[in-house]
Formats: structure tokens, C-alpha cells, sequence
């Protein structure tokens, strides 16, 4: 991987020193969680956390935004309970099989998977996936050149995941205008300035043709700039095409403030990223992010910890899943057994 879209390991030990100082929100903090929720029993946890993704993302930079994506799709349908992470049954599809689900990375769920054991083995079953992918998008913006910021913890695992109307009805399409997306937020007790910071992770990651050809064809969107849709064009040269494109054309693998470069610039690939140029209620947010990459960390950082606090399960709600993908079968411990698997298939990393 080029140095010059990854930060080498001495530069993130050493600015992690300085964002430790920055990096706790004044958001209030929900009941039941805490910032020093696994201080005694699980000390390790973030260090447990960065030293894979470290190693998953010297391989491979772009699964950084597979794992934020993933995590905002948990919370934004029944709180950030895990519930994205079950898989379905023979009576019905999971969360997961929903048509704004099926384009998550399969290698984003594998990544929580492995990450769920290094730390059960560790600490034993006492970090919930919930907690474990909440982590995970941190340590992906981090780790992408993001800010580094302190969320709090204490989350336990769904016992139940979303339906697909549900979860159709709480994931904002890539073709709401603003309008529809400041509702969708205000859903959430998530305001402008949230929606605009937020919409600042698509600072990485890709998209498909199909969430933004629309714009294309049949009739070209004249908010988009002609040598930009010239350029998708070759990407998706028809309207059903599966092709993928960077959804920033500037730093598509560097957490930056550029997506709102590209979308001063008529560059932004959705509807629903162009229209906050667009909208009046939020154009002036995006052209102060643009010119200002430090405002834009803080206003993320404030908007990723309200929204890893909605509707969150704590104390004896819930559970802590042995395994990210299944239920805990009638509260019987699968601890053991799962890590065994785990040894057994080469799947665990030496920490």
C-alpha cells in the first residue's frame, strides 16, 4: 500500500498522544454508558481493536469505510444494537437481507467477527459487537487520517433484528433531497449541522452505479458538473450498470474534508450529497466544512457519538453475543466453543 494513503504506524502513535487530549464530545452521555465502561474489565479494548484494524487496513485501506458504513446502518435502524451483524433463518430474512443492506461489505462482517474474538479471548465475553462496532468505525476514521475521538461505551447486543420495511423506512436513500433527509435525522434527534457533518463520511468508501445513475440517465442532472458526468458515464455507461466509482474524487481513501470540495465543485455523486450544496438551509454548513477541516473533525465527532448513542441497550438488556452473527442460544455461555472454532479455521490473530 502507498504511504501516501495510509499513515504510517510511528505517525498514529504519536498524533494519537495529542487527539487522546481533543477527543471526548461535550455531548451528554445516555444512561448506562460510559467513557470508562472497560477500564477494569476489558483495560486493553482499544489497543485490542487498533492493533487488527491496523494490520486488516495495511492490506487493504478501503475496508475503513466498509466498517463506518456498517455502523451507521446498525444505528440508524433500532439503535446501535448489533442487529445488522444476525444473520436471517429458515423463518425470514435478517436486517442484513434488505435491499439498503445487501451492497455492505462481506468482509466488513467478517472483520467484527475477528475482531469479537481477539477481544473475547482476551477479556472473555464481557464487550458486546454492538460496543466492538462502534469501536471499529472509530478506529476507521482514525486510522483513514479522521480525527480520533473517545465514544462511550456499555452497549448490549439485540436479541432481535429490524424487519425489511423497517429498515427500508429508517436508511435515507442516495436520492432524498435535504428536505427528506432533515426529517429522516430529525427522527434520530439529529439536527442540520449533524446531517451535514455526518454526510462527511462519504469522505471515503465507493458507491454502485445503481444508487446514483439515475442522475445520468435518461436526462443528465444539471447540478452535476459535465466533466464529472462525463467521467461516470465511462464508469456506468448505462443506466443498470454494477460498475463501482469513489464516492470523493479527490481522496477517495483519506477521511478529509474534500467531499465538500467535490461538493462546491457540482462533484458530489448522490442526490442526496449534492442537494446539501444545493439547499439553503445547508449550503453555508458545507462551504464552512470545506475551508475549514478542523470545524468539520468536531462537528463529526459530535454527530458519531449522538448517533452511537441512539436507542442503545444497557444494563441487563439485551445480551453480549458470543458469537456477532447469532443469538446467544437460551443464554447458555458459547464462549468457549466459539473460540475453539475460531482456533480451529486459523482465524485469530496473535495479539
Amino acid at each position: 500500500m502507498s504511504t501516501s494513503k495510509f499513515i504510517p504506524l510511528f505517525l498514529v502513535i504519536s498524533s494519537l498522544i495529542v487527539a487522546i487530549s481533543k477527543g471526548q464530545s461535550t455531548v451528554p452521555v445516555v444512561p448506562g454508558l460510559s467513557y470508562t465502561f472497560y477500564s477494569s474489565s476489558c483495560p486493553g479494548l482499544d489497543f485490542i481493536i487498533r492493533d487488527h484494524l491496523w494490520q486488516v487496513f495495511q492490506r487493504d485501506i478501503t475496508q475503513a469505510a466498509g466498517l463506518l458504513r456498517l455502523h451507521f446502518h446498525d444505528c440508524f435502524v433500532q439503535g446501535c444494537d448489533g442487529s445488522v451483524l444476525l444473520d436471517g433463518s429458515a423463518s425470514g430474512p435478517s436486517e442484513k437481507d434488505a435491499p439498503p443492506n445487501l451492497t455492505l461489505r462481506a468482509e466488513a462482517f467478517k472483520i467484527i467477527n475477528d475482531l469479537r474474538a481477539l477481544v473475547h479471548r482476551q477479556c472473555g465475553r464481557v464487550v458486546s459487537c454492538a460496543d466492538i462496532t462502534s469501536l471499529a468505525a472509530r478506529e476507521s476514521v482514525y486510522l483513514a487520517g479522521g480525527p480520533f475521538y473517545w465514544i462511550p461505551l456499555g452497549r448490549r447486543d439485540g436479541l432481535n433484528f429490524a424487519t425489511r420495511n423497517a429498515t427500508l423506512a429508517n436508511l435515507p436513500p442516495s436520492f432524498f433531497n435535504t428536505t427528506q433527509l432533515l426529517n429522516s435525522f430529525a427522527t434520530k434527534n439529529l439536527n442540520v449541522v449533524d446531517l451535514v457533518a455526518l454526510s462527511g463520511g462519504h469522505t471515503i468508501g465507493i458507491s454502485h452505479c445503481t444508487s446514483f445513475t439515475a442522475r445520468l440517465y435518461p436526462t443528465q442532472d444539471p447540478t452535476m458538473d459535465q466533466t464529472f458526468a462525463n467521467n461516470l458515464k465511462l464508469t456506468c455507461p448505462t443506466a443498470t450498470t454494477n460498475n463501482t466509482t469513489n464516492l470523493d474524487i479527490r481522496t477517495p481513501n483519506i477521511f478529509d474534508n474534500k467531499y465538500y470540495v467535490d461538493l462546491m465543485n457540482r462533484q458530489g455523486l448522490f442526490t442526496s450529497d449534492q442537494d446539501l450544496f444545493t439547499d439553503s438551509r445547508t449550503k453555508n454548513i458545507v462551504t464552512s466544512f470545506a475551508i475549514n477541516q478542523t470545524l468539520f473533525f468536531e462537528k463529526f465527532i459530535d454527530g458519531m457519538v449522538k448517533m452511537s448513542q441512539l436507542s442503545v441497550l444497557t444494563g441487563s438488556q439485551g445480551e453480549i453475543r458470543a458469537n456477532c452473527s447469532v443469538r446467544n442460544a437460551n443464554g447458555v455461555d458459547l464462549l468457549s466453543s466459539v473460540v475453539e472454532v475460531d482456533q480451529e479455521q486459523g482465524r485469530l490473530s496473535q495479539y
